[in-house]
């Protein structure tokens, strides 16, 4: 028997590599989709008729426009403002160029103005709207992260299903349904579907000539409640597939997050056989368990 404890204890702190905080090939090129608008742009700083300026470059260059939102740290091509002066909810859309009209026109240096934009340009707050474009999208991206550490675990467990022999699309297999499970092998999984009402994904399957392993991966580096709910949902999943012959559920789970909700982590490890963690990973669970 596990001892729960010294199992928790192993859990890490991260397992971010280099690239998981900024991808910065992605932001040099959303940057240089619009370098050549961007420094179009850059004629407005210090300007000291920014609005007439900026009129004159929207009829030339109507083209200028998609690079707006950006400079908003907005990824849309449409925003939407509430204006407590006319009390009505404006959409601006820097995707489609403004028709040739007057009233079009003021309501774009209106939203410049407005948004705080033509103080940043005229009053010399930034010196370069590419530096200060790539400086936005690298925040932006750091959003990202979340995404990416996601699939950190993903990649590290798929990393030792690969070390032990298994090849991807003949032994082992990335996100899979229950209904394609159920239509390579035949296997019945309704226990676990809802009687085929509910569509559950797992991250990997492996297949032996003995078995099949649906597998789930996550970390957390962070707790929350999202913890518990996990841990309760996996436990359920794990005493419905005890029923299944020929399917066992695997969960490989960890991060320093699990402190704040040990208590329904080991309620679910003290009724899952085949729970593990990156140490079990690099002691070699995979080629003991997957047989």
């Amino acid at each position: 028997m596990r001892n729960f404890s010294e199992w928790l204890s192993g859990f890490r702190d991260s397992i971010a590599d280099y690239g998981y905080y900024i991808d910065f090939e992605k932001v040099h090129r959303n940057v240089d989709n619009i370098k050549v608008e961007l420094n179009i742009l850059n004629s407005l700083i210090g300007s000291k008729n920014i609005e007439t300026d900026f009129e004159n470059l929207m009829r030339k260059y109507p083209e200028v426009l998609k690079c707006i939102p950006l400079l908003l740290a907005v990824r849309a091509s449409e925003i939407y403002c509430q204006d407590e002066n006319g009390g009505h909810l404006f959409q601006f859309d820097f995707g489609k160029y403004p028709p040739n009209s007057h009233a079009h026109y003021e309501r774009y240096k209106y939203f410049m103005r407005e948004t705080g934009l033509f103080d940043l340009l005229e009053n010399h707050i930034i010196n370069n709207l590419v530096d200060y474009a790539t400086g936005v999208e690298t925040g932006l991206d750091s959003n990202g992260r979340k995404n990416r550490g996601g699939h950190l675990m993903e990649d590290l467990v798929e990393s030792f299903i690969k070390k032990a022999g298994f090849v991807k699309d003949k032994t082992y297999f990335k996100e899979m349904y229950i209904h394609q499970i159920t239509e390579k092998w035949g296997l019945d999984l309704s226990a676990i579907s809802n009687q085929g009402k509910m569509e559950k994904r797992f991250d990997f399957v492996v297949k032996t000539p003995n078995m099949i392993y649906g597998i789930e991966t996550n970390f957390y580096g962070s707790g929350g409640s999202k913890l518990n709910e996990t841990a309760r949902s996996y436990k359920t999943l794990a005493l419905e597939t005890d029923t299944i012959e020929g399917f066992t559920f695997v969960w490989f789970t960890d991060g320093k997050g699990w402190t704040s909700a040990r208590n329904n982590l080991e309620e679910t490890f003290d009724v899952m056989e085949h729970i593990y963690n990156i140490k079990d990973l690099e002691n070699g669970v995979i080629t003991e368990v997957f047989k």
